[in-house]
């Protein structure tokens, strides 16, 4: 089923580039592998919808969509198109010229194109280039166009202005550049982790200085998981895509997570998600379903399905948190609180978090997060900002039940009991996995049922959902998603240790005490 913004049917001649497009593409692009290998290109019906709305074009000669992505199941044959449409931006007829006696749209070459590749990681744009390298070997546009077809780039052998070239993540490095058309493959990769959203801001602000020329950028991708805040779901909820300024061309598999085990739903689920791409192996892949217990559901329902699903190892999905939010009530001073404070110096983050006694709303008191700034490699927490916050708490709040962990912090959380009272401020060791396992599940068990609240703070938000789960013998703990991962989880482990904090006040009957402090010289 259709799930995206792309229009019904075609358009018509005088409304789109995209026919005299696929005559070229025919004409000079061939067949890079298989058995028709050799032979003249040829679109599947549904790759050929794609470029012809891609391509559509407002009455003055504008683009209709200034971007687009293609999001579809493993396998389908992204890369394949996205391959093709390198080439046409390169050598063929891609720009609005004007219109004909007959008042067809009339196609132009770009003066000095500038396609660019873009990726994570410069292997990861091996195969779109290696698909470009195989149509254009031996093909017709090689020899009338005089192409040097390189391994990392594809350029004119005259040395005329002009390349097809990947481009990786390099912070900085990378702004200031002006390319004509840009390619973004496999977008649900992109993520914080690897500089991903970073770098589709790059490229959209470098393609954006030359938009009134034409020039544009499209992604392919499968579908992502909401967990992650990839490039991907970024695109599919933009306002952009929901507007229909960008085309968002999107076929899925009408199944769900529950129905993955009955044949017929996942058979034609998979017909429905691979259309007409007639080389996928559905009978494999039904099998492999049915069957196969090694791989998470999840991850069938996104790759092949081509469905928005968490990956199954995720601690908390988004749609449950966010489930948790409340709006109203807002936490005021004086409010009897619970907090929890989860302490690094240079490579975690450092935070601390509230919890309201009565109702068991969550609000962030403070998040320091080393910002990864090449300028600032020697960062490290602010221990006097973190201390003022501690005291801001302590004077604004009647905070009933401090739980912090202590490595790193032992000293100071020493002295905040000294200061605030050694029956407020305690050590929550939380590498100790007996009580560490109990307080994650009580923290699990509230947000199921709701019986937990948060005010919507996105730090609170994105390290809740960057946690994963890991069994140990005690049960369920959460952690990174790996060791060296930049995807930080600390305000998760405050949340968690604030809900114990809570659940141990008010187990001391301090909901129904008004606190009274005594303040000796």
């Amino acid at each position: 089923m259709q799930t995206g913004n792309l229009p019904a049917g075609v358009p018509a001649p005088n409304e789109t580039l995209g026919y005299e497009i696929i005559r070229w593409a025919q004409k000079y692009i061939v067949q890079p592998d298989g058995e028709r290998a050799g032979e003249s290109w040829r679109f599947t019906r549904e790759q050929l919808r794609f470029v012809l709305w891609f391509y559509a074009i407002n009455p003055d000669g504008s683009w209709r969509y200034s971007a687009g992505t293609l999001r579809r199941a493993k396998g389908w044959g992204k890369t394949p198109l996205l391959a093709a449409l390198a080439i046409v931006e390169f050598i063929g007829p891609c720009r609005f010229s004007h219109f004909n006696a007959y008042g067809l749209p009339v196609a132009k070459r770009v003066p000095l194109p500038t396609v660019q590749i873009g990726a994570t990681a410069l292997d990861q744009t091996d195969q779109t280039l290696e698909m470009i390298r195989g149509m254009l070997s031996e093909s017709p546009a090689e020899k009338e166009f005089g192409l040097d077809i390189g391994k990392s780039v594809i350029q004119f052998k005259s040395g005329k202005p002009g390349t097809i070239k990947p481009k990786a993540t390099a912070g900085r490095t990378n702004e200031g550049n002006r390319p004509t058309f840009a390619l973004m493959d496999e977008v649900h990769h992109w993520v914080g982790s690897n500089g991903g959203p970073d770098f589709y801001q790059v490229i959209k602000r470098n393609i954006e200085k030359t938009a009134s020329a034409g020039s544009r950028w499209v992604t392919t991708t499968n579908a992502y998981n909401p967990n992650e805040d990839s490039v991907a779901q970024q695109i599919h909820e933009s306002d952009m895509v929901r507007r229909g300024f960008w085309l968002y061309d999107c076929l899925e598999g009408d199944i769900e997570h529950d129905e993955l085990r009955v044949e017929a739903k996942v058979r034609a689920a998979l017909k429905q998600a691979y259309g007409d791409a007639t080389w996928a192996d559905i009978d494999g892949l039904t099998r492999t379903i049915l069957h196969d217990r090694t791989t998470p559901d999840s991850t069938y329902l996104r790759f092949f399905c081509n469905r928005i699903a968490e990956s199954s190892d995720g601690w908390m999905s988004r749609t449950e948190w966010l489930a948790c939010q409340d709006d109203q009530d807002p936490i005021k001073p004086g409010d009897q609180i619970a907090i929890g404070f989860d302490g690094s110096i240079r490579g975690d983050a450092t935070g601390l978090v509230g919890c309201r006694l009565r109702d068991g709303k969550f609000f962030v008191l403070g998040l320091w997060e080393n910002p990864r700034d090449p300028k600032q490699p020697d960062w490290e927490v602010d221990v006097l900002a973190v201390e003022a916050a501690v005291h801001t708490a302590f004077k604004t709040y009647r905070v009933e039940w401090f739980y912090g962990d202590p490595p790193y912090w032992q000293e100071n959380l020493g002295r905040w009991a000294l200061e605030y009272g050694d029956d407020y401020v305690f050590e929550f060791w939380t590498n100790k996995p007996t009580r560490m396992v109990q307080a994650v599940e009580r923290f699990r068990t509230a947000s199921m049922v709701q019986d937990l609240k948060h005010d919507g703070n996105e730090g609170l938000t994105r390290h809740i959902l960057n946690a994963v789960t890991r069994e140990v013998p005690q049960g369920i703990l959460i952690t990174k998603d790996s060791p060296r991962s930049k995807k930080k989880i600390d305000l998760a482990v405050c949340a968690v240790l604030a809900f114990e904090a809570r659940a141990d006040a008010i187990a001391d009957g301090r909901l129904k005490q008004r606190r009274r402090r005594v303040v000796g010289f």
